[in-house]
C-alpha cells in the first residue's frame, strides 16, 4: 500500500506516516487532511515511501484544493528547523498561519441579470436591471437602484435576474510596470539595472545596496523591481522592513509607480485580507508582498527576488516563539529559491559588511544624497562641560540651536530612546523602587495618563499617592527623562511651538503613524521629541535640526553589539536631518565624546569605526567571527528551574571550539511570574553551534512544567 509521511503544524519531533487510500494521488508538498488522535490536522506530505504493509496506519483523509509546497520552500523549513534548532512542524505553523485559506470558500452569492426582460417593466425594474449587468450582492443591488428588496426578489422569481455563486477572494488587480518612473542619479540607475540584471540572468545572487541616509535606496527598489517584473512575468518579489510603521510610505510609493498597490502582510491586515493574499501568493498571482518579517514564510509559488531595508534593524530578530533572524533567513531563502536578494542600509551591520568585504554579496554603493541634499553637520556636546540646568535634560547650546531653528521657521527632532515620562520611579525615603508584580522589571511613568507601566509584561497601574513600602505621602519621586518629560521641557522652554511626541505610546496604530507623519510634512508640528520609531525612513523636508538626548544610553550593558546599535542609531536618527533644500545639523548629547561610535558619527569615519569593531570582536571570537547560542530555561518555582539549569548543565559534554557559561539568572531574571536562568554559548566559527544545541538538548529532560527554549545568535541579552 502506498504510504506517505506528512508534516503537521505542531512541534512534533519528525513527520507522521499515513496509508494512501485507493483511487487519491497524492504527491510531495500536497496539502492534505488527517487524523491525528481524535481529531483531524492539515499537513503536508513530505515524503513518499515505498509501498508496504499500511495496515497499522490511519488513512489520510483527503487532499485539499491548494496549491502543493514546491520543493525550495520545503528545503528552506527543514533547513530553518535545523539551524534554530526547533521541530519543523514549529516552521510549518508559521507558514500555515492562515489555515482558513486552505481548500475551497468562503463564497458571496451575488445577483445578475439573464437576458429576459419581463412585460410590464417599469421604472424602478430597470434601474435593477441595469444595475445587474455587472455581479451584485442583493442588498447592495437593491441599495444602488433605491429599491426595496421585494422588487429584486421577484425579478428572480420571473427569471430576469439569477444568483451567482462566487470566491469572496479574488485576484488583486496587476501590476503596470511600464508607467514611467522618477528620474534617477546616475549610482541609482546603475545599482536598479544591475539588480535587475541578476534577476534576469537567475540563480542565487546576493548584494548589499549601500547608500547614505537621504540617498534613495527606496527608488533604486522601485526600478530594481519593474525590471524584474518585465523580466520574469510569471515571478514574485518580496520586500521586508523592520517596522510596519513605515509599509503605508513604501506601498504608496509603489502603486504610485505601478498603477495599484502591492500585497501587505503584517500584524496590521485583518484576517479576511491575510486569508486572500495567502492564497494568491500560494498561487502565484500576487507578484509584489510588501510585508514584516513573517512574510517570508509566505508560500511563494516562484520567489526571484528579496529586498531586506535597513537589513541593520535590530527588529528582524524574533525574540519569542520561534526565533529567527528576518535577514539571515532571507539569505536562506533566497538560496533555496536560486533568487536575488537585496540587502540595504545606510549602515550595514558588520555581519554583512564582511561578507560584501570579503566578495560573497556584491556592494552597490549610493555615495551621496539625492539631488540638492547634503549630508547634515554633527556636533558634540560633552555634557561635562555643557551641562543642562538643574533637573533639566537639554544643553544650553542645544536649546540655542533650537531657537534659532525656529526662529526661521524650520523644524527641530529631538530623540531619546525611552519612553514614557521617568524610567525609574522610587521612594525618596526607604528607597523603594516600583516594579511590575513578578518581574524584575521597573515600572515605567507615563505622567499623561498618570500610571506606572511595565513595557515588558503589559502591567499598568495607577501612580499611588504614597509608598507602598513605608507610606510616605508623596514620597515617590521619579529618576530620569523619558520622551514625555523631553517634552514637557521643550513646551517650558518654547510655549509657543507645537510639539508632539512620535512613539508607540502616542502613534500605537499604523493610522495614527500617518497623520503624526502628515502634520510633521504640511509644518504643523514645530518640535517632535522620538523614539527609535522616529529615525526609520521617514523624510521631513522641513526639520533641519535633531537633538539627541542622551547618546550614550544604547551603550550600557553587556550586548556585545551596544557599540555598532549604537552608531547605526544615531546615524540614522542624524540623517533625518537636511533631506531636502536645507542644510541639517545634528547635535548630539554626551558624556563620552571619545567613545569610538560616537567619534566616528562625528568624524563621517564608518569605516574606521567598522575597522575596530573587527578587531575588538574578532579579538574575543564575537560573532561574525565566532557564533552564539542561549539556552533559556523558565518555571514558576525557582527550585524547579534551578533542578532543571542543574540537569540541563550535568548533560553538557566537551566539544573542541564550544565554551558555556552558566547557569545564571539573567539580568530579568523573572518575567511574567516565571523564573529565569541562561547558559550562554559561544563557539568558533568552524562548529556546527546548531548540531552542538541539538545535541545538547537530546540529552536532558525536564518535567512540563519547565519551558526550555533554544536562542540562536541571540540579539537579547536581558
Amino acid at each position: 500500500m502506498p504510504v506517505v509521511s506528512v508534516l503537521l503544524p505542531l512541534p512534533l519531533p519528525e513527520a507522521f506516516d499515513y496509508v494512501v487510500p485507493g483511487g487519491l494521488m497524492l504527491g510531495l508538498g500536497d496539502v492534505v487532511e488527517v487524523p491525528l488522535g481524535h481529531h483531524s490536522r492539515i499537513g503536508i506530505v513530505w515524503a513518499l515511501k515505498p509501498d508496504q504493509d499500511g495496515s497499522n496506519l490511519k488513512p489520510v483523509k483527503s487532499r485539499l484544493d491548494s496549491p502543493p509546497f514546491g520543493e525550495a520552500l520545503r528545503q528552506f523549513i527543514d533547513f530553518a528547523a535545523r539551524y534554530l534548532v526547533t521541530p519543523p512542524g514549529q516552521v510549518l505553523a508559521m507558514v500555515l498561519r492562515q489555515p482558513e485559506a486552505l481548500g475551497p470558500g468562503p463564497f458571496e452569492r451575488l445577483a445578475v441579470t439573464t437576458g429576459f426582460i419581463p412585460e410590464n417593466i417599469n421604472a424602478a425594474r430597470a434601474r435593477v436591471l441595469s444595475l445587474a449587468q455587472i455581479p451584485l450582492p442583493r442588498a447592495l443591488l437593491a441599495k444602488e437602484a433605491q429599491v426595496g428588496s421585494a422588487i429584486v426578489t421577484a425579478l428572480i422569481k420571473q427569471g430576469a435576474l439569477k444568483e451567482i455563486e462566487r470566491p469572496v477572494d479574488l485576484p488583486f488587480e496587476p501590476l503596470d510596470p511600464t508607467r514611467a518612473g522618477r528620474p534617477l542619479s546616475d549610482s541609482q540607475a546603475d545599482a536598479a539595472h544591475v539588480i535587475g540584471r541578476a534577476v534576469q540572468q537567475g540563480g542565487f545572487k546576493p548584494f548589499l545596496l549601500d547608500g547614505v541616509t537621504g540617498s534613495g535606496k527606496t527608488e533604486v527598489y522601485v526600478e530594481a523591481v519593474a525590471q524584474a517584473l518585465l523580466a520574469r512575468p510569471d515571478d514574485q518579489i518580496l520586500i521586508l522592513l523592520p517596522e510596519i510603521a513605515l509599509t503605508q510610505t513604501f506601498v504608496a510609493r509603489f502603486e504610485d509607480r505601478f498603477g495599484t498597490p502591492p500585497v501587505q502582510w503584517h500584524s496590521d491586515v485583518g484576517s479576511p485580507a491575510k486569508r486572500r493574499a495567502w492564497r494568491e501568493v500560494a498561487a502565484g498571482r500576487a507578484r509584489l508582498v510588501i510585508g514584516a518579517r513573517s512574510a517570508l514564510f509566505l508560500p511563494f509559488a516562484k520567489l526571484s527576488l528579496i529586498i531586506v531595508d535597513e537589513e541593520h534593524d535590530g527588529s528582524y530578530k524574533q525574540d519569542e516563539g520561534l526565533r529567527y533572524h528576518a535577514r539571515d533567513m532571507a539569505v536562506a531563502r533566497a538560496k533555496f529559491e536560486e533568487a536575488t536578494i537585496v540587502l540595504g542600509s545606510a549602515t550595514p551591520s558588520l555581519e554583512t559588511s564582511i561578507n560584501a568585504d570579503a566578495g560573497r554579496y556584491q556592494r552597490l554603493v549610493l555615495p551621496s544624497r539625492y539631488g540638492v541634499a547634503l549630508l547634515p553637520q554633527i556636533d558634540l556636546i560633552d555634557l561635562k562641560s555643557h551641562p543642562p540646568k538643574k533637573d533639566h535634560w537639554l544643553s544650553p547650546v542645544l536649546v540655542n540651536a533650537m531657537a534659532e531653528t525656529l526662529a526661521q521657521g524650520e523644524q527641530v527632532l529631538l530623540f531619546l530612546n525611552r519612553r514614557g515620562y521617568a524610567p525609574v520611579v522610587l521612594c525618596r525615603t526607604c528607597g523603594h523602587r516600583m516594579k511590575s508584580p513578578e518581574t524584575e522589571s521597573w515600572l515605567v511613568e507615563h505622567r499623561y495618563s498618570n500610571r506606572l507601566v511595565c513595557h515588558l509584561t503589559g502591567f499598568s497601574m495607577r501612580k499611588p499617592d504614597s509608598c507602598p513600602t513605608c507610606g510616605t505621602p508623596g514620597g515617590l519621586v521619579s529618576v530620569g527623562p523619558g520622551v514625555e518629560r523631553i517634552a514637557a521641557e521643550a513646551e517650558n522652554l518654547f510655549p509657543q511651538a507645537r510639539v508632539a511626541i512620535f512613539s508607540s505610546d502616542t502613534t500605537h496604530t499604523p493610522q495614527a503613524v500617518r497623520d503624526l507623519v502628515a502634520q510633521m510634512e504640511v509644518g504643523e508640528i514645530d518640535i517632535v521629541i522620538g523614539t527609535q520609531i522616529v529615525a526609520k525612513g521617514h523624510n521631513f523636508p522641513n526639520l533641519t535640526l535633531v537633538g539627541v538626548v542622551d547618546a550614550d544610553l544604547g551603550l550600557k550593558g553587556g550586548d556585545p553589539r551596544a557599540g555598532e546599535r549604537t552608531y547605526q542609531m544615531l546615524s540614522q536618527v542624524a540623517g533625518r536631518a537636511g533631506r531636502a533644500n536645507r542644510p541639517g545639523r545634528a547635535m548630539i548629547q554626551t558624556y563620552y565624546p571619545d567613545n569610538e561610535a560616537i567619534q566616528a558619527l562625528y568624524l563621517g569615519d564608518r569605516d574606521a569605526f567598522l575597522a575596530a569593531e573587527v578587531m575588538g570582536r574578532a579579538a574575543v571570537g564575537a560573532p561574525p567571527f565566532g557564533r552564539m547560542a542561549a539556552l533559556h530555561l523558565m518555571a514558576q518555582s525557582e527550585s524547579a528551574v534551578d533542578a532543571a539549569a542543574e540537569t540541563a548543565a550535568q548533560a553538557l559534554f566537551p566539544v573542541d571550539g564550544v565554551v558555556v557559561w552558566g547557569p545564571a539568572p539573567p539580568p530579568l531574571s523573572m518575567i511574567r511570574g516565571r523564573h529565569r536562568r541562561r547558559f550562554l554559548i559561544q563557539s568558533t566559527k568552524e562548529v556546527d553551534l546548531s548540531a552542538f544545541m541539538a545535541a545538547w538538548r537530546r540529552q536532558f529532560r525536564v518535567p512540563a512544567s519547565v519551558r526550555v527554549q533554544v536562542d540562536i545568535d541571540p540579539y537579547s541579552f536581558l
